[in-house]
């Protein structure tokens, strides 16, 4: 029996069949009736299995849930979570590796997730369920092997609100879900060589906080951003404009963005490996801005 099918058999057993739905392979139709669910009073979680077919259900994201409380004057709410497993895995090839949070950064009315680790994995779904406002939220799923302290008591991470998971002096990381562990282990290898870096895991992209990038760099005069997804039109962008809009006295060296290349995810093992980001790849960088 798949691995997916028995997990449906557990939740299934646990919570009853009227509040896990195994729906047909329609991601149309799953959306379309979580949207409902929502309008009607539930909160419900709709899993994509992968975030790179989200697209065939994009009018039910972007035309109707991210849009329904604002057009029906706050009458309505859609409190809905749209989990959507992301990032580039072994040999999945283009049509599922992708990382496409960017695209949901540009729709109003919607909140966008990541967490790095087990513990933000847990207090972000948690906040998610109970956030009155549709949410995307993105697990890498390289990440659902990671392991790390989880607190057993009610805990919520909260939305909007990013985390300074390392200090540091001389530059800023900025990044989140897979690429931070490559942006601390660049850290780590850029301190035994004099340079100190503070590293912030953003968390949350939608709305993204400002107040936390900006003040990390007013002290260290240096922006890079990293993530897996690709860099042209990303979210390191959108942060890249923001401290150049708001923060651009404070930098002492040009805005450093790493991301994949701008073409599709290769099956081939040896073309995959040319479209990651490598904590080698930051380090050496960095080394370039003094």
């Amino acid at each position: 029996m798949p691995q997916w099918r028995q997990t449906y058999l557990r939740l299934a057993e646990k919570f009853g069949k009227e509040r896990v739905i195994d729906t047909p392979i329609s991601e149309t139709a799953i959306v379309g009736a979580g949207v409902g669910a929502a309008i009607a009073g539930m909160r419900p979680v709709v899993d994509m299995h992968f975030a790179d077919f989200m697209g065939i259900a994009m009018d039910e994201i972007f035309n109707q849930m991210a849009k329904i409380r604002y057009m029906f004057g706050g009458q309505a709410k859609v409190p809905i979570v749209v989990r959507a497993p992301d990032g580039i895995i072994q040999s999945a090839a283009a049509q599922h590796s992708q990382s496409i949070e960017a695209w949901f950064l540009h729709i109003p009315g919607l909140k966008v997730v990541t967490p790095s680790n087990p513990a933000d994995a847990k207090g972000l779904l948690k906040a998610a369920i109970r956030d009155d406002n549709p949410i995307i939220y993105f697990e890498n799923k390289v990440l659902y092997k990671e392991k790390g302290p989880v607190a057993e008591e009610e805990f919520l991470t909260p939305i909007g609100k990013a985390k300074v998971v390392r200090e540091g002096k001389d530059v800023t990381i900025v990044s989140y879900s897979i690429m931070l562990k490559n942006s601390l282990k660049a850290a780590e290898i850029l301190e035994e060589e004099g340079i100190s870096v503070e590293v912030i895991d953003l968390r949350t992209i939608s709305p993204i906080d400002k107040e936390t990038i900006l003040k990390s760099v007013a002290k260290t005069r240096r922006l890079v951003v990293a993530h897996e997804a690709v860099k042209q039109g990303g979210v390191g962008a959108e942060i890249a404009a923001i401290v150049a809009e708001e923060g651009l006295d404070y930098l002492d060296a040009p805005i450093l963005r790493f991301g994949a290349p701008f073409v599709p995810i290769p099956f081939s093992p040896a073309l995959e490996k040319l479209v990651r980001v490598y904590p080698e790849d930051i380090v050496e960088g960095i080394k370039r801005m003094f």
